[in-house]
């Protein structure tokens, strides 16, 4: 069966959004300011922080997405 790309498109970008934000919310939470000027050691920080959780959000999607496309199959 084709994947569908609307489909994938739209789990990765839920995942990666999501991830971004539990990125920001944890630099929040650890006092690390994403919208700080200029580059300091916090700023820079966040901007890790809100890559790395986008990264491992969209990588969740695929896994989920993988994983119900085999349920799928015959």
């Amino acid at each position: 069966m084709q994947p569908n790309p609307f489909l994938e498109g739209l789990s990765d970008a839920v995942g990666f959004v999501g991830g971004s934000l539990l990125g920001f919310w944890g630099g929040q939470l650890l006092g690390l300011d994403l919208f700080a000027p200029g580059y300091g050691n916090a700023s820079v920080g966040a901007i890790v922080l809100v890559g790395l959780g986008g990264g491992l959000g969209l990588q969740l999607a695929r896994k989920w997405r993988n994983r119900e496309s085999k349920q799928d199959e015959p």
